[in-house]
């Protein structure tokens, strides 16, 4: 029997989103794009935003109190590595994951469920993408609808009522399904959840994509119910927020699909996510946001090349978030205008410039490229948390000043600029 999904929760007026300004097309129509507010119990969110990510409840190598300095408005943690450690249980016990981290703003957690699939097939970080061969099996699978990595195991197992995965830390069994998704992510306290999906990759067949995207909206009922629940059993907690995730894929039809489905339920606003092309990013969360609630705010997961924000923004996109801008600074690259550069090179040997002239952030007002470059051939780790600082200072700047730049009127004169020079 299907799990009706319930009405509006008394409670959700505790979190709120509110549409600023519109974002006028070059042909002077109004466009997708918008500046908005989002008021959660511990803080607003003017967006477009970047939010930091620190996966285990720290953005790596950066103290939260760095993070909050160089103008991060949220932190996004997860749900699948917190689970399995310290343990959803001790974050409750602490007062909720921003007392747990020090953390004093807006947080969100992911639900794990990309974790849950990804690290499940093998892929460890990230999934492949790559799609079928001509052949239509997946690379180092047996069937385009059976993707693992080369050499790898399968370590979970989708069915219609949850996922079996083993830890990646030592083999554990688990078992997640909509409501331990919930469970876990109410005792993890973040102000914005997500709820639990399946996700997708480009070398699915077109049956599988249909199957995955009914199993997310069904899990996307109980995980609405589930939350409602717990809403009322924690009532002495701050009210927390649920987003819904879009799927579908590359498929227009099943992207709006998703939207109109997921749309109708009493979700306080939505995530993108899922496999795409990165040409289609722009046309993806486009057919999203016109067919999704005009009032509720779009987050789109694991977005932070410049040319994409500025497309994301464009397509209506409102928050993003990606581990790109510390984990590519623990490989000594960083961010400068005029694209992004590594350190190892030895011309950095002797440049006692900062990583990026006219920046504001604490490493280029302190410390030069020798230095930095010095700690990275050194092997010491205040090398990663300079380059991360920098790095998370350049995307949250970039992403704040192109919300500035929709208010004052300018956006398209300030991406053509600040591309231009990116990708010269």
């Amino acid at each position: 029997m299907p799990v009706p999904s319930p009405r509006a929760h008394p409670r959700q007026s505790e979190f709120s989103f509110e549409v600023g300004t519109r974002l006028v097309g070059p042909d002077g129509a109004p466009s997708l794009g918008r500046t908005g507010t989002i008021t959660t119990p511990h803080g607003t969110v003017q967006t477009p935003a970047f939010i930091a990510v620190g996966t285990k409840a720290t953005v790596k190598a950066v103290l939260p109190e760095s993070i909050a300095e160089l103008g991060a408005q949220a932190v996004l943690a997860n749900a699948y590595h917190l689970y399995l450690q310290p343990g959803a249980d001790i974050l409750d016990e602490a007062g909720g994951l921003g007392t747990f981290m020090n953390w004093r703003g807006p947080t969100f957690t992911d639900s794990g469920g990309f974790q849950v699939m990804s690290l499940g097939s093998g892929f460890k970080k990230v999934i492949d993408m790559t799609g079928p061969r001509r052949d239509g099996t997946a690379h180092g699978a047996a069937s385009a609808d059976d993707a693992v990595a080369p050499g790898k195991e399968r370590l979970a197992h989708i069915d219609d009522d949850g996922v079996w995965f083993k830890s990646h830390l030592n083999g554990d069994r688990h078992r997640f399904t909509p409501e331990i998704s919930m469970q876990v992510q109410h005792q993890i306290g973040a102000d914005i959840m997500f709820a639990f999906d399946e996700l997708t990759t480009l070398h699915n067949s077109r049956g599988y994509q249909e199957e995955a995207l009914e199993r997310t909206r069904k899990w996307a009922e109980r995980c609405v119910v589930e939350h409602f629940r717990l809403t009322d059993e924690r009532a002495g907690k701050p009210y927390q927020a649920l987003f819904g995730v879009i799927q579908g894929a590359q498929y227009e039809d099943l992207r709006r699909k998703a939207c109109h489905d997921l749309g109708a339920m009493p979700f306080d606003g939505f995530g993108i996510g899922g496999a795409l092309e990165k040409e289609n990013l722009g046309t993806i969360v486009g057919w999203c946001s016109e067919e999704l609630p005009e009032d509720k705010p779009r987050h789109l997961l694991g977005i932070s090349e410049p040319d994409d924000i500025f497309v994301a923004i464009e397509a209506g996109a409102d928050t993003f978030d990606c581990v790109s801008p510390t984990r590519v600074a623990r490989n000594s690259a960083f961010y400068t205008a005029e694209g992004r550069l590594n350190l190892s090179g030895a011309k950095y040997k002797r440049d006692w410039g900062p990583l990026q002239d006219g920046c504001d952030c604490y490493t280029c007002a302190n410390y030069s490229r020798a230095y930095i470059r010095h700690l990275y051939k050194a092997s010491e780790m205040l090398s990663h948390t300079l380059i991360s600082i920098h790095n998370e200072r350049f995307v949250v700047r970039l992403v704040d000043d192109a919300r500035h730049a929709i208010e004052d009127g300018t956006f398209h004169e300030f991406k053509a600029e600040t591309l231009g020079r990116y990708y010269r």
